[in-house]
């Protein structure tokens, strides 16, 4: 089961009250993946070793690397090396990318490759998608039953990628941003149309989050969480709907209210 490959355990001293006991803990597992392109060391991604060939097409998408699943010729997975190599020789643009390393933060450690010209140069997402208030909060509710590790740990993000009614994948990752990049790269491979599709989130929605929302042309996220001001900005000019603290049945509509109100 893919549980067991994603977590660990660790003896722990717990502390409850007055009460002490030895006992072992679910720790969630956190390797490097370190991918070549071409032939030539590109980047290390820390992250969940779950999903490494989405994880890899899923980041190169997020980049603008890969405009189509024809750019790929190959992909082999090496995973007792923790090595990802894609082929994809028709790339022009590759070699302005320094290597880079990419921990599995959210804050400063990660580099930042996003930046304000890139919403500049994208389209703005177009959709006719509707979605329900209750849609919304069982989607959100199918999230956390889905989120068994992170159940068991409390050490990973989840992403899944939904029609209003249904659930069509499902990824997780100790990176959030990595989590996301599960989806656009599955999506990717398997020429899912996304305009009427919606991601539903565990993690904040940052601006970087809602760049990879927007290249991968969605109209909706919801987030158990909160999102930033900057991908607020970034949400009202691309397009999308961003639906906040989804819980039970509460939420916070910030962007483009009347996908969900109709």
């Amino acid at each position: 089961m893919v549980w067991q490959f994603n977590k660990t355990t660790s003896k722990i001293v717990r502390i409850k009250g007055d009460k002490i006991i030895t006992t072992e803990d679910c720790i969630v597992r956190e390797v490097p993946i370190t991918l070549f392109l071409n032939d030539k060391e590109f980047v290390t991604m820390v992250c969940s070793p779950q999903a490494l060939q989405e994880l890899a097409v899923g980041f190169l998408c997020s980049e603008g690397l890969l405009q189509s699943p024809e750019d790929i010729k190959a992909i082999r997975l090496d995973e007792e090396n923790g090595v990802v190599y894609i082929d994809a020789p028709d790339i022009e643009d590759e070699s302005k990318f320094l290597k880079r390393n990419i921990t599995s933060c959210c804050g400063r450690g990660r580099p930042v490759f996003y930046y304000i010209n890139d919403a500049k140069s994208m389209n703005k997402v177009s959709s006719d998608l509707l979605v329900t208030p209750g849609q919304v909060w069982d989607l959100s509710d199918r999230l956390e039953e889905m989120s068994i590790l992170f159940k068991e740990t409390g050490g990973v993000h989840n992403a899944a990628l939904c029609l209003p009614t249904e659930v069509m994948m499902f990824y997780e990752d100790v990176g959030r941003h990595n989590a996301v990049d599960k989806i656009f790269g599955r999506a990717f491979l398997d020429r899912i149309p996304l305009r009427d599709k919606i991601l539903v989130f565990s993690g904040r929605v940052s601006s970087e989050i809602v760049i990879k929302i927007g290249k991968m042309g969605l109209p909706v996220i919801i987030s158990r969480s909160a999102p930033t001001d900057l991908g607020l900005e970034m949400a009202q000019k691309l397009g999308i709907t961003v639906v906040g603290f989804a819980k039970g049945e509460r939420m916070n509509v910030y962007t483009y209210p009347e996908r969900i109100l109709g």
